[in-house]
């Protein structure tokens, strides 16, 4: 039996550029009809908005939950990549994704990581050879070869590196980039390897260098890295070649918003409605050859229903021509979700955190607030009993990774700007191997939080004095059980604690999960020591 319904509302044409009033006629989830009329209400009707990449695994939710929040704002689907939690489990974690994902109602595209582990100076939870990656890019669920890391390994043309990139090709599947501050003749050779995309640009520069070069630029606004205000403008220059993306989402922000909210932020920086809609809604659909419908007769069924362009509220959501969500509600009820993990360290002493003053000075990350990159710093060792401890006036505090696969002593080092004036925070989700990793202002706080999260088998801790708090994430430590306003809350309350310490970084945990992402410059901590992102090698802690 046929299943039928229709719309009306002023229609947003994005391929023609135009507006008018009309009727959508909807059989069996696809748009049969598309009629013009002239009394229709006046609510407006568009293409649903597209998350061009992101990590479903950094809103600390299930996708299934991820899809609860997400289609309110009128995301109607993403290209999601399952590195994080393939780092952590292998296969076995992609597959969970998919097979959660399932119900979920969003269209969700998932990719195959080529890059697991990232590098080979960390240690994961799992490796995914080019077997396994062949393995994943035949099947339909899988669109793509996720962001390629591994840029060295391209401009060298290491063969492992090379075999996934030519599996993709021949299965007719595009390969997303991951180059940051990649120019010149390195970034010419890295795009004519067959990389196609790139989220990681930080200035106008280089993304119209990788541009010019035929790279599609994402546009990133995540939790944690904001690129925004630097790339924008692009958004009018070069509309064809441009995606939004959020790569990061913590539950906090999803609760207030999605791709929504960077459409919104465009369109008040004067951008061209068209252009806007364009890249948060068509380009991704033909890069990536999504199952996803752009209002066109034949198309499958996706669109939303805003109140008008001025304030754009998304009032309704439809997937394959039924409405999920209306008024800020989704049809979707919270479930229970299955659990995997991979955890196998024992719990540490304040003494296992120590690390002898070898020399007079020591080299110091630098976060950067909104930034995954860090500049390498240098200050003098705060000597006491021979051993180097943090110096909370002057704002260096210590840093350690602990492995969580296997029990191995943690590596320590130091860092500015969390400006914490005592106790410790520390966190499972920590890219791209997710060990554990814990910045603090003494060695006893510092290994309380630590041994919270080893406790619970994963989650983010934070620990002030007496006070301690865990937020517990069951799922492979990096996913909650819970859904979005759950863990949201939980996420606020945690937060708060850390600012009320002194941190003055806006997202406190997004910051530090990436204090170990060996593949972002400058100056990262792995659990096996402190590396040099420009050399790509492990560097000094201490020096004269």
């Amino acid at each position: 039996m046929s299943r039928s319904n229709q719309i009306s509302g002023q229609i947003i044409d994005i391929q023609n550029r135009r507006i008018f009033g009309g009727e959508i006629q909807v059989i069996n989830g696809k748009i049969s009809r598309i009629i013009e009329k002239p009394d229709v209400p006046a609510h407006f009707i568009l293409p649903g908005f597209i998350d061009s990449h992101i990590h479903i695994e950094s809103s600390m939710l299930t996708p299934y939950e991820f899809a609860r929040k997400a289609l309110i704002h009128g995301t109607v689907a993403t290209v999601s990549d399952p590195h994080e939690i393939a780092n952590v489990c292998g296969l076995k974690g992609v597959y969970y994704m998919l097979e959660n994902a399932r119900n979920s109602l969003l269209k969700f595209h998932f990719g195959a990581p080529s890059c697991v582990p990232a590098t080979i100076f960390e240690t994961s939870g799992a490796a995914l050879s080019a077997a396994d990656v062949e393995e994943l890019l035949q099947r339909k669920d899988i669109f793509y070869l996720s962001e390629m890391m591994n840029y060295p390994g391209v401009l060298f043309k290491e063969p492992a590196v090379m075999e996934k990139i030519a599996i993709a090709k021949r299965l007719g599947k595009p390969v997303d980039g991951h180059a940051p501050g990649l120019m010149g003749n390195d970034a010419i050779n890295y795009i004519q390897a067959g990389i196609t995309t790139d989220h990681e640009c930080f200035t106008k520069e280089e993304a119209l260098h990788k541009l010019r070069c035929g790279m599609k630029i994402l546009i990133r606004e995540g939790s944690a890295a904001r690129n925004f205000e630097a790339l924008h403008e692009l958004i009018s220059e070069y509309p064809e070649m441009v995606m939004l993306c959020s790569d990061d989402k913590h539950p906090d922000e999803l609760m207030i918003g999605h791709i929504n909210m960077v459409v919104k932020r465009a369109l008040s920086k004067g951008h061209d409605l068209f252009d806007v809609l364009r890249c948060a809604c068509v380009n991704p659909v033909h890069h990536y050859s999504m199952d996803v419908g752009l209002l066109r007769v034949g198309d499958p069924a996706e669109f939303i229903v805003i109140n008008n362009t001025n304030d754009f509220n998304v009032l309704e959501t439809y997937i394959n021509g039924e409405r999920v969500t209306s008024n800020g509600k989704c049809i979707l009820d919270q479930k229970q979700h299955p659990k995997i993990n991979n955890f196998n360290c024992i719990e540490k002493t304040a003494n296992d955190f120590q690390i002898r003053a070898t020399g007079k000075t020591m080299n110091v990350i630098e976060a950067i607030d909104g930034q995954l990159i860090t500049k390498p710093l240098k200050f003098p060792v705060n000597e006491i009993n021979g051993f180097a401890a943090a110096d909370v006036k002057n704002d260096l505090l210590k840093i350690t990774v602990v492995n969580r696969y296997r029990d191995e002593k943690p590596a320590v080092a130091f860092i500015k700007n969390f400006n914490l004036k005592s106790g410790a925070i520390a966190s499972t989700v920590a890219h791209d191997s997710h060990n554990i990793i814990a910045v603090g202002v003494d060695d006893e706080s510092i290994s309380r939080a630590v041994n919270l999260l080893i406790k619970n088998k994963g989650g983010l801790s934070v620990v002030n004095g007496n006070d301690e708090f865990v937020l517990p994430l069951p799922i492979a430590g990096l996913i909650s059980d819970l859904s979005c306003d759950e863990v949201g809350e939980l996420y606020s309350v945690i937060d708060k604690k850390v600012k009320s310490m002194g941190c003055t970084l806006r997202a406190p945990y997004m910051t530090l999960s990436f204090m170990a992402l060996l593949v972002i410059p400058s100056l990262k901590l792995s659990d096996k020591g402190l590396f040099d992102g420009e050399k790509f090698e492990f560097t000094n802690l201490m020096g004269d």
